[in-house]
């Protein structure tokens, strides 16, 4: 009973304590904030990617595709753990508006909407056809020509809280020259001298915001057919990838694997055929391999946060190591006293190492309980600051971010909040020994009393 006793005195009689107290509560008051925020952002960017490409995508590494591809999307299509299969064709192509001279270099996205709709959260990323995505690609100005859809980041700019003026219930007139480079199965240019270019005109139909800055502002949508006629060249048809959704419950490795063995045997089946060297570079992909490019470097920060929130823990071990010195220092005839009456080393050592387990607590639920409100209202304060000081985290002009993302993961705060503790007793760890060895006949000599 005296131990805690003794440990609450010191925690809330000693002004000292409140150093370490307000460190330690600092300490996870700044970790909470930064690590849930950082935590969502990486979340958020991560799940972009995933309905950006579906759960797996088999695709080759080069601009000239594969051939056959047509028998692997029925063979999938027949299996029960595929929910959806959508061929896809990536290039890259020059646009520029009718009667401008102005070209813009983009990257082409060839896809028939009702099949990659259900791979990918494509119908949900248009304004103007989200509840008709097979209309896609029909403008509504005139269904007789031939749509395409841009990244909303080509054709509008958003406001500094990163919402975007649209059109109206009506897209304007605007017809699109696409002009591309076709490419043989060899991946040369199939065309030769001033008619090496394949050119053909697209009217404005949707928009896509897909919430990925690198995607949005550089993407534009064009249907299957048109896109294959402009970028591959041949009489055999060729795609870039395929994209994959499994239903619901089949896991993503059970079903990488499933579709790793169809494909091995569909190259096997195809190992005669004229254009079965295009197979030698294609792979087959979680959606977390496809997108690595993208999601590493958001990954690498939170790492890098991470190792910098351990730098800071090592900074409140110094602090409490400090305060327990001194409160040693200062109360060596208390433990004089504590020993003569027969408290034991052990006891001693108890005795701090609880005063530090306490300490951990209350730092720890002080710096929770800040954590949680400044995060309940960190988006009004953001909005607060920008409109009185005109200031942002993130210039949403730039960024792709919407609201800072603020929700608390308990399970993050449980490894917060153990590393609190730890933080504590370690810093306390040294100092209690010091105080276990102390001899009451130093501590308690008459010139001292």
């Amino acid at each position: 009973m005296y131990k805690v006793i003794l440990a609450f005195r010191y925690l809330f009689k000693k002004r000292i304590s409140y150093l370490a107290f307000t460190a330690v509560a600092l300490s996870v008051f700044i970790v909470v904030v930064v690590m849930t925020v950082m935590r969502g952002l990486v979340t958020d960017f991560k799940q972009k990617n995933h309905n950006f490409s579906g759960d797996c995508v088999v695709a080759g590494d080069s601009l000239v595709g594969f051939a056959y591809y047509e028998d692997f999307v029925r063979t999938l299509q027949g299996e029960d753990f595929v929910e959806g299969v959508s061929p896809v064709i990536n290039s890259f192509a020059l646009i520029s508006r009718q009667g401008s001279a102005r070209n813009i270099g983009v990257q082409i996205m060839g896809i028939d909407p009702v099949m990659h709709s259900r791979v990918t959260n494509f119908a949900e990323t248009l304004h103007y056809n989200r509840h008709n995505v097979a209309g896609a690609f029909e403008p509504s100005r005139d269904p007789n020509h031939t749509g395409c859809i841009l990244g909303i980041g080509l054709v509008l700019e958003p406001d500094s809280n990163g919402v975007y003026d649209y059109y109206g219930a009506v897209l304007p007139a605007m017809a699109l020259s696409v002009t591309s480079f076709p490419l043989t199965a060899r991946g040369t240019l199939a065309k030769a001298g001033l008619g090496m270019v394949s050119s053909k005109t697209f009217y404005y139909s949707d928009v896509s915001h897909s919430g990925l800055a690198r995607v949005d502002g550089a993407m534009v949508y064009l249907p299957f057919e048109q896109a294959q006629l402009l970028c591959m060249a041949g009489v055999e048809k060729r795609i870039s990838s395929i994209h994959i959704k499994f239903k619901h419950g089949v896991s993503l490795h059970s079903g990488l694997d499933k579709v790793s063995a169809l494909w091995k045997d569909f190259v096997k089946g195809k190992g005669s055929e004229k254009l079965a060297y295009l197979f030698e570079n294609v792979t087959v992909q979680s959606w977390k391999e496809h997108r690595r490019e993208f999601i590493a470097a958001m990954e690498k920060e939170q790492t890098m946060l991470t190792v910098m929130f351990a730098l800071v823990g090592v900074t409140t071990v110094f602090i409490v190591f400090v305060v327990f010195y001194m409160i040693v220092s200062h109360k060596s005839k208390d433990i004089g006293i504590l020993k003569s009456i027969g408290v034991s080393k052990t006891n001693v050592v108890g005795l701090y190492l609880s005063f530090a387990f306490l300490l951990g607590i209350f730092g720890s639920a002080g710096g929770l309980a800040g954590g949680w409100v400044f995060l309940l209202r960190i988006n009004a304060i953001e909005h607060w600051l920008f409109k009185h000081f005109r200031f942002q985290l993130w210039d949403r002009t730039i960024y792709a971010i919407g609201d800072i993302p603020n929700k608390v993961d308990f399970g993050v705060l449980a490894i917060i909040v153990a590393a609190a503790l730890f933080a504590c007793l370690l810093g306390a760890f040294i100092p209690s020994f010091k105080a276990a060895r102390l001899k009451p006949v130093e501590t308690l000599r008459v010139g001292q009393l």
